[in-house]
């Protein structure tokens, strides 16, 4: 049988509108009765209801996390230190994907945040900035995790890492091996470029050095298959290329194949960067140079921030933090110095460059 409220009360000799006072945490119930009551309850094994709970308290016990695609690997590795982050806060964590459809963005913020999440972390490129700011408004904060364009704060609660400085530690990298004909891949379509602020990292590492990227590629969408896609065009038609440095770990990735399948070898014949260091970057043949991002640092600010807002501790303006750890290169085995001419010490695979 379920244990009630009414089964609470009956046992601690007290009315069920004090068991109820004392299990909210209201100030109306003296400690001791506070104590033998959640004694009690955990002896009879009293499980809330959360939805009349969320409905009585005006708070929902849980809080959100909506990305865009679950197949991208970045995403549940995210996830995870957003859930641990969340947890050491107290709550527990309900997860959207939209699948890169923003309808499916605003109807998990219709549904989800405000009825069944006290606030929501939602990252940048699953929904528009607009959207954000109209759940906001009706008294439900959401919090928007990493966005890019450090230099522009979208007027909306914010977490951002530097993912310029990210591409400038990549495209230094290869530069110091050696390499001078350096094709770039980016993620990009027709009407957007979400890595636009890495493209131009990439071209301000170039150009303080005195170097133009050979080519620049868009792949149109961040996936494996599309980095390979756009990586057997960039080799096909751009002479002498050694070097690549994509945007994301998984175009990189999309090279890795492009050029085993074009019978080039990596590093021998060309090298290879990715940027975000996920788990995959360590099980990749050969093992992926990439500049790895903050993501514990990023989880745990996000999930402060919104807390923070839940509980009312953030008045004023939006609050926009970048975080403070920088992106740090690891350099593995997908990069070694220019065949001829070598002018540098080569890095040894895993060792981290540059803060």
């Amino acid at each position: 049988m379920k244990t009630t409220l009414q089964h609470i009360a009956a046992r601690a000799g007290v009315t069920k509108a004090t068991v109820s006072y004392a299990l909210s945490g209201k100030p109306s119930v003296s400690k001791e009765v506070r104590a033998r009551i959640l004694a009690i309850a955990s002896e009879l094994g009293y499980q809330p209801h959360i939805t009349a709970r969320s409905l009585s308290t005006g708070r929902a016990p849980t809080l959100g996390l909506m990305f865009e695609s679950i197949a991208n690997p970045f995403y549940p590795e995210f996830a995870l230190e957003i859930e641990r982050a969340a947890r050491a806060r107290g709550h527990f964590l309900l997860i959207g994907n939209t699948d890169s459809d923003p309808e499916v963005g605003r109807a998990f913020l219709d549904r989800i945040a405000g009825p069944l999440s006290a606030g929501v972390v939602a990252m940048a490129g699953s929904l528009h900035v607009e959207d954000v700011k109209r759940v906001a408004a009706r008294g439900t904060p959401v919090v928007l995790c990493l966005w890019e364009d450090v230099g522009h704060p979208p007027g909306t609660p914010c977490v951002t890492v530097d993912f310029g400085r990210a591409a400038e530690l990549a495209a230094g990298h290869v530069f110091a091996l050696g390499h001078r004909r350096i094709g770039l891949l980016v993620a990009g379509g027709a009407n957007e470029m979400p890595h636009a602020r890495r493209l131009e990292g990439f071209r301000k590492a170039l150009g303080s050095v005195g170097v133009r990227p050979v080519a620049v590629e868009v792949a149109r969408r961040d996936t494996v298959k599309d980095g390979r896609d756009a990586a057997r065009r960039l080799l096909g038609t751009s002479v002498g290329v050694t070097a690549v440095c994509a945007s994301n770990d998984l175009l990189a990735l999309g090279v890795l194949q492009a050029a085993h399948e074009l019978r080039i070898r990596v590093p021998d014949e060309l090298s290879v960067t990715g940027i975000t260091g996920i788990s995959a970057t360590k099980l990749a043949w050969p093992s992926l140079t990439t500049v790895e991002v903050p993501v514990g640092e990023i989880a745990r600010t996000a999930i402060d921030m919104l807390v923070d807002l839940v509980e009312h501790r953030r008045p004023g303006e939006a609050p926009f933090e970048v975080v403070r750890s920088p992106p740090v290169l690891v350099a593995r085995e997908s990069t070694a110095p220019l065949a001829f001419g070598r002018r540098n010490t080569p890095t040894r695979p895993g060792q981290r460059e540059g803060k």
